[in-house]
């Protein structure tokens, strides 16, 4: 584990975000810019991340079945983390803000900021574990994530093309059928012009991401930025508790020290731009998403490297059960 490298890539995205802020108080990045550099993150860079994150390892009977394990986990995280906001917001009384506040505490910015931030905390196999959590991520926005936008409303219908069709699941597949050629053809292997012209569309998904999510905060006055109390309780249980649940529980569970500090690390990300996405869509509590989803991420700059300091000293206790 590299934290040195994981801390300089967590504060190069906040001076990112800091810039994106600016230039969205001048007016260089407006609604307008913002919606199509988020039309382009989603369309090209983050397939090309995806698939750039799972075409980066070799092929291997340990590497397919770490791929296999990790589609387990992400699920399983998911899952859990949609019982904890479920829990969690049952008492907030503005429907369409506990709505946007449940689905951000499950849903976090895996892609866009987790596979990169991730990349570098575990320089060897980071990336290529968190894009099967991209994949468990994409199939339940539209299962889990829908579900909760959809709750006591007539004009949302679930649909079955969009679990399954997606700009997540497409690259993924994509990526992983690449990743399994080797297993027939051993001497199988991208022209290097492919690879690096995967691996530069790919780049752009952090500083991109990151100067879209300081553009939406630019119109918001410092109080709404740090005076809600509602996106404190957002924040409360997307960094802090959630990650502190996982931490200790697969601690004492007996996991190894790398999911420990993996599933620590992925589950402490802020939410996900998907809250946005889907508030603008359906209309539902569009301001307070945004909201919601600049401050989680621009305190998770402070939250995720404690979560990440605290993980790797719990793993060092003498507190398993199993």
């Amino acid at each position: 584990m590299d934290f040195s490298a994981f801390l300089n890539t967590v504060i190069t995205m906040f001076v990112i975000l800091i810039v994106g802020f600016v230039l969205g108080k001048i007016k260089v990045i407006d609604s307008a810019a913002s919606k199509m550099l988020s039309k382009l993150i989603v369309t090209v860079a983050q397939p090309a991340l995806i698939i750039n994150s799972i075409i980066s390892r070799p092929y291997s009977a340990d590497n397919l079945k770490l791929a296999a394990i990790s589609l387990i986990f992400a699920f399983a995280m998911h899952f859990i983390m949609a019982i904890i906001a479920f829990v969690a917001c049952i008492k907030l009384k503005e429907a369409d803000e506990r709505k946007i506040t449940e689905f951000a505490m499950v849903f976090g910015n895996i892609g866009f900021l987790g596979i990169p931030v991730l990349g570098s905390l575990f320089p060897e196999n980071g990336a290529f574990v968190a894009s099967f959590f991209v994949v468990s991520f994409n199939i339940l926005l539209w299962i889990i994530g829908l579900g909760i936008i959809a709750r006591g409303r007539e004009d949302i219908k679930m649909n079955v093309k969009k679990v399954l069709i997606n700009k997540g699941t497409i690259p993924s597949l994509i990526g992983f059928a690449v990743f399994l050629i080797p297993a027939i053809f051993p001497q199988f292997a991208l022209p290097v012009f492919v690879t690096k012209s995967i691996s530069y569309i790919a780049s752009l998904c952090t500083p991109v991401s990151m100067l879209i999510i300081g553009a939406l905060l630019a119109p918001r006055s410092m109080k709404n930025i740090f005076g809600s109390g509602k996106v404190y309780y957002l924040c409360l249980f997307k960094l802090i508790i959630i990650p502190l649940f996982f931490c200790f529980t697969l601690k004492i569970l007996g996991f190894s020290d790398f999911w420990v500090i993996f599933i620590t690390a992925v589950s402490s990300m802020p939410a996900a731009t998907s809250a946005s996405m889907f508030a603008e869509i359906y209309d539902t509590a569009p301001g307070f998403s945004a909201q919601g989803v600049g401050t989680s991420t621009l305190f998770s700059v402070l939250t995720m490297p404690c979560m990440i300091l605290l993980a790797t000293e719990v793993v060092k206790w003498n507190i398993s059960i199993v």
